[in-house]
C-alpha cells in the first residue's frame, strides 16, 4: 500500500511538472507572438524602478512613449550598434567571440564586463528583470532565441529602441529625445544619437542632457565608429 501511494505521489508531481512546462512553453511563445505586433508600453524594468522610486519617497512616475521605428532617426540604431553591438546584423542573438572575451577578461577584473547583445538586452528589458542569476540568464538565452526566430532584426531593433532605459526615470527614444533634447526622435541629429548611445552602458549615471568630459569622448569614438561599420538597413 505504501509504493502505491508513493507511486501515485511521483506520478501526480510529473504531471503537475509536465503542465507547469507546457504552459509556460505555450505561454512564453504566445507572449513573443502577441509582442511582434503589439507595441511595448511597459516593462518589468520600469514598474521595478517605480517600486524603488516610491520605496526612496519619490514618485513612481516615469517618461515614455512608444513610436514606431520609422519615427526614429535613422542615426540612432546606427549609434547603439556601433557602441554596444557591432555585429548585431549577422549574429543569431549570440556574439560568442565577445562572450569568450568577457570570460577571459573577467578572470582579472574587479567588475565584470558583460557581453550582450542587442538582441539579449531588448530579451531581458521586455519579459525579465535585472539580476545575474543562473536562473534569469537561462530565461533570457530562451527569449533571446525566441524573439531572434519570431521578430527578425528590424522588430527586435523597435522593440529596443523604445523600451531600453535612456536616463532617470526615461524609457526609449521619444522619451529621451524629448526631456534632453526637445525634440522628436524622428528629429535627433547624428551627435545627439551619439551622446545617447554613449549613456547606455549605465543611463542612470550619465546623462545625455549634461554630459561629462567622459561621455564626450565616448561620443566622438561612437561617431567614428558609425563612420566604419555599415548602414542599419532593414528593407
Amino acid at each position: 500500500m505504501q509504493n502505491n501511494s508513493k507511486n501515485k505521489w511521483a506520478k501526480k508531481a510529473v504531471r503537475w511538472m509536465r503542465n507547469l512546462f507546457l504552459f509556460f512553453l505555450l505561454s512564453s511563445v504566445g507572449a513573443v507572438i502577441i509582442l511582434k505586433y503589439m507595441p511595448v508600453y511597459i516593462t518589468p524594468l520600469m514598474l521595478i524602478r517605480s517600486v524603488q522610486n516610491v520605496v526612496k519617497g519619490d514618485s513612481p512616475g516615469f517618461y515614455h512613449e512608444w513610436v514606431p521605428l520609422n519615427d526614429i532617426s535613422r542615426w540612432l540604431p546606427l549609434a547603439v550598434v556601433a557602441s554596444e553591438d557591432n555585429l548585431f546584423m549577422t549574429h543569431h542573438g549570440f556574439d560568442f567571440n565577445q562572450i569568450q572575451k568577457a570570460i577571459e577578461e573577467n578572470k582579472t577584473r574587479k567588475r565584470a564586463r558583460g557581453a550582450s547583445t542587442i538582441s539579449q538586452q531588448t530579451a531581458k528589458n521586455v519579459f525579465l528583470w535585472p539580476g545575474h542569476s543562473v536562473i534569469r540568464k537561462g530565461l533570457e538565452i530562451y527569449f533571446t532565441f525566441l524573439i531572434e526566430v519570431f521578430w527578425g532584426k528590424e522588430r527586435i531593433m523597435e522593440v529596443y529602441l523604445n523600451s531600453i532605459e535612456m536616463g532617470k526615470n526615461i524609457y526609449g527614444a521619444q522619451a529621451v529625445a524629448n526631456k534632453h533634447f526637445g525634440r522628436d526622435a524622428a528629429r535627433l541629429t547624428k551627435s545627439q544619437c551619439a551622446l545617447i548611445a554613449a549613456t547606455l552602458p549605465n543611463p542612470r549615471k550619465f546623462n545625455s542632457a549634461a554630459p561629462s568630459p567622459y561621455m564626450l569622448k565616448r561620443q566622438r569614438q561612437i561617431m567614428s565608429l558609425m563612420g566604419k561599420i555599415a548602414p542599419v538597413n532593414f528593407e
